[in-house]
């Protein structure tokens, strides 16, 4: 992620133009969320990469992106669009915020962003949660401040909500522990995929048994924690062969494997041909 600012890190929330936040990072577009989540309101149309999948956000839209996630800008210049940060200790403290951070707005289990219209425009984002949450800070009341962002963030998430689909959402989101717990079992996942392979370590971090981790995962995505783990990886597999120009050496040695002969056997086995072959029909 971008230089996190003294703010997210003191308070776990800020809000900044993301030009400015290009700006610190040495005008680099590239960035990861990190441990955060992020909301970017948008009051002019915005064009954005997300795990290698593009995205259109149209002006007056917000999108929803949730941890440990790669996103790319193309052309920010003169453009307004501001992203909340924050983190889940920040956000998270009742059962009911738990239900907001847990649902299909952070967690999509069809896209890695969620967008939604918002009643955004430049003059509501400068006046509504700018110049607002900036009076609340020098207020010198942090208490107040922090519920302030805390209001402004859960205004956010609820017009989101007003944009599910509920007729056809996933019905296992009602069970609250087993979808947080796999939620965070997906951004340790996709955090740690290429040095951690095993069952036992996501486990472990999540302080379950290999066996509980393996029965919520089974209730909410229909399958074992081990085969998200092996799917995750033969995902990065391919897509390195495919998209990266390092040799399959390095890429083997960049996902974590011992030697190139294990990571050519392992994508044989699970993606159905040889890296080599792979990469020769490539676009």
């Amino acid at each position: 992620m971008y230089q996190v600012t003294d703010e997210l890190k003191k308070n776990g929330f800020s809000i900044n133009l993301i030009s400015k936040i290009i700006e610190r990072n040495n005008f680099s577009k590239k960035f990861n969320t990190a441990e955060y989540f992020c909301i970017y309101l948008t009051s002019e149309e915005l064009n954005i990469t997300v795990e290698n999948e593009k995205y259109y956000i149209p002006a007056g839209n917000a999108a929803y992106i949730g941890p440990q996630k790669n996103v790319e800008f193309e052309s920010i210049t003169g453009k307004e669009t501001y992203v909340i940060a924050f983190s889940k200790e920040f956000f998270d403290n009742t059962s009911k915020d738990s239900i907001y951070l847990n649902s299909s707005i952070f967690f999509n289990y069809g896209s890695h962003i969620f967008i939604s219209p918002y009643f955004g425009t430049i003059e509501y984002n400068k006046i509504i949660l700018v110049e607002r949450l900036k009076k609340f800070s020098e207020t010198g009341n942090r208490n107040i401040y922090l519920a302030a962002a805390h209001n402004a963030i859960e205004s956010l998430i609820l017009d989101a909500h007003l944009n599910i689909d509920y007729k056809n959402s996933n019905p296992k989101e009602q069970h609250l522990e087993y979808v947080s717990l796999v939620n965070r079992f997906t951004v340790i996942l996709q955090r740690d995929y290429k040095t951690e392979k095993k069952v036992s370590y996501y486990a472990s971090e999540l302080r379950v048994s290999t066996r509980k981790l393996t029965e919520m995962t089974e209730f909410v995505y229909g399958k074992s924690a081990k085969q998200m783990i092996i799917e995750k990886v033969a995902f990065e597999c391919e897509k390195a062969i495919k998209f990266s120009k390092n040799t399959l050496s390095e890429i083997a040695f960049d996902l974590g494997f011992k030697d190139e002969g294990n990571f050519s056997n392992f994508v044989k086995k699970h993606n159905g041909k040889k890296p080599s072959d792979m990469r020769e029909f490539a676009v």
